[in-house]
């Protein structure tokens, strides 16, 4: 684009033509632009003032996020938010606290909060907008670079991608230079925020921007623009093996009692060529929703999960954990909540009396324990001893599951009803006085279960 005929307004037309539903079809989406003050961002809302004028189907909102990091940041929220109410557009503004500490990259803190806060003010079929410009791209590339990427990471940013399954992110100047950018903002006297910790170079973006790109620019004029098309090329050699992988994954991916989405197969895994391994796998880990780990933390995952069939496998890699069980892969999250032990009340006859007939106890933030009354289906007739809700018991503790022939060990009986080992100590086990008499989704005992016709109660989790 050359830079007399550089207008963000035009920038943005063209990309919206390209992903927005026609009008009505759908109810009116808002474009959601991250508004910094900077002059990139100040452009795209000069631009997106202008689109608002000719485009009144739409709803808009500009979004500061005030980090705290900056001794001006409350300068730059009261000229954000001047400036919104000069383009007529509504602003929200964001405080946000970033993560400090050891082995934690302020950038990247920085760039979490950001991001979590924008999508706060998104509802599903908005539209965020960035101001990321082609030099921009070229700091993301040879980040990536740095950091050993394959051609998912080469690919750097796209000017259409996906925020979140039901967001698309658009960056409209992504292939605006920034001496473009600055040239148009300048021409029609735009007043933007310098922001002082763009010049701290031991930040690895601004090393970049301070210190490499002003020399590979001043050999090389157009070394952003050929960087560019580069990372075009890894992301069409990228979306290829997307599209490979989405046709073999799916056979690979099981559901299964103990596991909030599908486990992959690792049988059928390890019949795949040795080179698909690594993408089958880092698509899994994407599909179930965590951040993908690093080429060599996959190698490292794989080497584990081809060690002999009955080692343990358990895997920490950020906000999830990997485990092998029965030559499946399950993936949850780090952090579980514990589940709290209690004293079931009200299972009697007199609650029936009342018109009671389901009853429901608190397990933790996200799930009850649920009883109801019925004549159907395992159930179990309560009498007398007190009844308690319990997580985990010695596996020496016997058991009759309704419907087998003798009883077992509760070991045992783990191992036959397929539970995972770091799942058996979050089944609710319920007790009458000392005595095992059932196990929440799984089995009654069979010396409390109620007969043919007569009522009882069902326990399931809600």
């Amino acid at each position: 684009m050359a830079q007399d005929s550089f207008c963000p307004t035009a920038a943005l037309t063209q990309l919206l033509a390209r992903v927005a539903p026609e009008p009505g079809t759908k109810p009116a989406m808002k474009l959601v632009l991250a508004y910094s003050g900077g002059v990139d961002s100040e452009v795209l809302a000069y631009g997106l003032s202008r689109f608002a004028k000719a485009h009144p189907e739409y709803q808009y909102l500009l979004v500061h996020v005030h980090h705290g990091l900056s001794g001006n940041a409350g300068a730059w929220q009261a000229h954000c938010e001047r400036r919104a109410h000069d383009y007529g557009l509504p602003i929200a503004v964001k405080s946000v606290t970033v993560a400090s500490g050891a082995r934690i990259s302020l950038e990247a803190a920085a760039r979490e909060a950001r991001y979590d806060a924008l999508l706060s003010e998104l509802a599903p079929g908005d539209i965020l907008l960035t101001a990321h410009h082609q030099d921009d791209q070229l700091e993301t590339l040879l980040l990536a670079l740095k950091r050993g990427l394959g051609p998912k990471g080469l690919a750097a940013m796209g000017e259409v991608q996906a925020f979140t399954p039901e967001n698309l992110l658009l960056r409209p100047l992504l292939t605006c230079s920034r001496a473009q950018i600055e040239a148009f903002a300048k021409a029609l006297g735009l007043e933007h925020i310098e922001d002082e910790s763009n010049q701290d170079s031991r930040f690895d973006r601004n090393f970049l921007r301070n210190e490499v790109l002003p020399t590979l620019t001043a050999r090389w004029p157009a070394f952003a623009s050929t960087a560019s098309r580069s990372a075009q090329l890894c992301a069409e050699q990228q979306a290829l093996i997307d599209e490979e992988v989405s046709l073999r994954l799916p056979a690979m991916l099981m559901s299964v009692p103990y596991s909030r989405q599908p486990v992959l197969d690792l049988t059928l895994l390890a019949q795949e060529p040795k080179r698909w391994r690594p993408h089958l796998l880092r698509g899994f880990i994407e599909h179930s929703g965590f951040a993908l780990p690093s080429a060599a933390q996959l190698a490292d995952i794989l080497a584990q999960l081809e060690a002999k069939a009955d080692a343990q496998v358990a895997i920490r890699i950020k906000s999830m954990v990997l485990r092998r069980f029965q030559q499946s892969l399950y993936l949850d999250p780090v952090e579980v909540e514990p589940r709290c032990e209690q004293v079931l009340s009200g299972l009697s006859l007199d609650t029936l009396s009342q018109g009671a007939s389901e009853l429901s106890w608190p397990l933790d933030s996200h799930s009850k324990l649920v009883a109801k009354w019925g004549m159907t289906g395992p159930r179990l007739l309560l009498e007398g001893d007190e009844v308690t809700l319990r997580f985990g018991a010695p596996g020496a503790l016997r058991c009759h599951p309704h419907g087998r022939d003798k009883g077992r060990e509760l070991k045992k009986l783990w191992q036959e009803f397929a539970v995972p080992p770091w799942e058996r100590g979050r089944i609710p086990l319920i007790f009458a006085g000392e005595h095992l008499v059932a196990a929440v989704g799984l089995w009654v005992d069979k010396r409390y279960l109620a007969a043919e016709g007569e009522g009882g109660w069902q326990f399931s989790l809600a």
